[in-house]
């Protein structure tokens, strides 16, 4: 197991530095950052020329990249343009953004799991066909309409939330937007566990502990859920990153600021700095997120052997 840990963090050296070396490629050529600072009116020459040196854009782009690089395993992922340190709006928004993040896991596994095997277990009666139909109809609406439905009825209309979130953000206030921002996931959730389960439900080490005698919870939780839960754990360690960087429209909505809200004022304004900082981070939550889904798949089947 040490072994295979240690392999794998070597192999993530050079897929961070891909990954970071392509988004800071793609934000460098999203436009100049300096009109965008200057606001409506064109910056005079020598005052562009000022900021471009101030903030070292006046470097070829792989000078940029390296120092940005040497600079990142310091702790130091550079200054936004309104001179606050990209780790200052990093501090206030990713707490917001990872509590918002659990609640959104919490109805996955719970809420998901739960209809999987219920509908798993009872495949093409009622119960199946309705849930499916349910699941069906979260997946094709848009999230934005999701929130924007739930804000206008708990919030305006009969008052049972806030409309938006207060900047505290803690976890009582991030239950409606977290379901919303977990309702696509938690369909797919709900219909992975379904299939994983009626298909499981059929192999031979089930009938063989049925044979048994084996009481049907203990069937069900010790043979078939186990192994079943395993495309669905892969779905969800994946899914924890795209959510935390998938978070914009559901805090533009509920007004969080939140990494989504960071992410969305950083393109709006063109401010390299501050989108290249927090998708590095995110690219980090990627890699450790996929290396411990790996070291579940052990725990959830002892055939699992990692050399």
């Amino acid at each position: 197991m040490g072994r295979y840990v240690v392999r794998r963090l070597l192999q993530m050296i050079p897929v961070f530095v891909g990954a970071t070396l392509l988004i800071f490629l793609m934000v460098n050529v999203m436009g100049d950052p300096i009109a965008g600072l200057c606001g409506e009116r064109a910056c005079d020459p020598a005052t562009a020329a000022q900021l471009k040196k101030e903030f070292g854009l006046d470097r070829p782009v792989w000078q940029q990249y390296l120092t940005y690089m040497g600079n990142v395993f310091t702790g130091d992922f550079g200054t936004a343009f309104n001179g606050q340190p990209v780790t200052e709006l990093m501090a206030t928004a990713f707490p917001v953004t990872v509590r918002l993040t659990v609640v959104a896991i919490v109805f996955e596994v719970v809420i998901g799991t739960t209809l999987g095997v219920l509908t798993g277990l009872r495949r093409g009666r009622p119960v199946d066909t309705g849930v499916l139909l349910a699941t069906l109809v979260v997946i094709s609406v848009p999230t934005f309409v999701t929130g924007l439905l739930l804000q206008l009825l708990l919030g305006v209309e009969w008052g049972w939330i806030r409309p938006s979130v207060s900047p505290d953000a803690g976890f009582g206030e991030l239950i409606v937007p977290g379901l919303v921002l977990a309702s696509v996931s938690l369909a797919y959730v709900t219909r992975l566990t379904r299939t994983s389960i009626a298909e499981n439900r059929r192999s031979d080490y089930v009938r063989t502990a049925v044979a048994k005698g084996l009481p049907r919870r203990r069937v069900v939780s010790r043979h078939l859920l186990r192994n079943s839960l395993i495309p669905v754990v892969t779905f969800i360690g994946t899914d924890v990153g795209a959510l935390m960087g998938g978070a914009i429209v559901t805090e533009r909505i509920f007004n969080i600021h939140g990494v989504g809200y960071q992410l969305y004022q950083g393109i709006l304004r063109q401010n390299t700095q501050t989108v290249v900082g927090f998708v590095t981070v995110l690219v980090l939550v990627f890699l450790v997120a996929n290396l411990l889904v790996d070291l579940l798949y052990a725990v959830l089947d002892p055939r699992i052997r990692y050399a």
